[in-house]
């Protein structure tokens, strides 16, 4: 499978997996809510999704620690030589573009 074809494949399953996620949340929401607090309304689908987003900017990375993106891993590639450095990157690059021999 070529890294294009891969990559796609990934970015189509990241889709689904938001698409499912906030269907999830819509029904969660539908059940709940409305019956827990008396002045809530239902939502809908597309409102489920700016409620995922919403609370990716409110509450950042979810499931991410200390140091997961950016700085962290800027600074621990800093900290390497430059031989361990490329031994890292062919070995991201092997994962991401695997070519079948």
């Amino acid at each position: 499978m070529s890294c294009k074809m891969r990559c796609a494949r990934i970015a189509v399953l990241a889709v689904a997996g938001i698409a499912a996620l906030g269907w999830v949340v819509m029904q969660l929401w539908n059940w709940l809510l409305p019956v827990v607090f008396t002045g809530a309304h239902t939502i809908g689908y597309v409102q489920a999704i700016g409620l995922l987003a919403l609370c990716k900017i409110l509450f950042g990375s979810m499931g991410c620690h200390k140091g997961c993106h950016g700085r962290g891993h800027q600074r621990h590639l800093e900290e390497m030589t430059p031989e361990e450095r490329e031994k890292v990157q062919s070995g991201l690059r092997r994962f991401c573009c695997r070519s079948k021999s």
